[in-house]
């Protein structure tokens, strides 16, 4: 019993300190274009002496992951599709709003931090039915929704306009 203990332990522990998201599955798919930012680096950005507004240095401090993944392909699309839907569900995101414009359908979804514009999460999930690029962003921190125009601008996000609408909504 000692030693099931033990092993136990030793197979969870990894896991503990490389914690995986349900989308990292599409990270090195060769019909899938990625970008993975993690605390490290947002310390690093936030640490460097830049041109950059005060306000964008001190937002990248607040961050700690950034995934987009991106695909023109429909099989890899229907597959991002269902792992958000699912996602969504177990993860008690709520939706915060939806856009259906030329084709593109964007759900941004967010869970919210200690005051009504603080998220400690936003997922954004922008199907391109078919033409257009498929796009799954997750974006967690604790940071406010107000500032998400700003990032999107610096790091030219694929689907940063939907976010400065969702900013923007959110402010009203």
């Amino acid at each position: 019993m000692k030693r099931l203990l033990i092993a136990l332990v030793f197979t969870l522990t990894p896991s503990m300190f490389f914690a995986q998201t349900a989308f990292d599955k599409f990270d090195g798919m060769s019909d899938v274009k990625s970008v993975i930012v993690n605390r490290k680096m947002f310390e690093m950005m936030g640490n460097v002496k830049s041109q950059d507004s005060q306000q964008y240095l001190d937002l990248i401090k607040k961050l700690n992951n950034l995934r987009v993944f991106s695909t023109n392909s429909s099989a890899v699309s229907t597959d991002m599709r269902s792992t958000a839907e699912k996602y969504i569900k177990t993860a008690g995101l709520e939706e915060l709003m939806r856009i259906n414009d030329e084709g593109k359908n964007i759900k941004i979804m967010v869970k919210s931090g200690a005051g009504s514009t603080r998220v400690r999460e936003l997922l954004m999930f922008m199907d391109g039915s078919g033409k257009n690029e498929t796009v799954l962003m997750s974006l967690t921190g604790d940071f406010d929704l107000n500032d998400i125009a700003l990032l999107t601008d610096k790091l030219k996000v694929p689907g940063g306009e939907a976010l400065k609408k969702a900013s923007r909504t959110k402010k009203q």
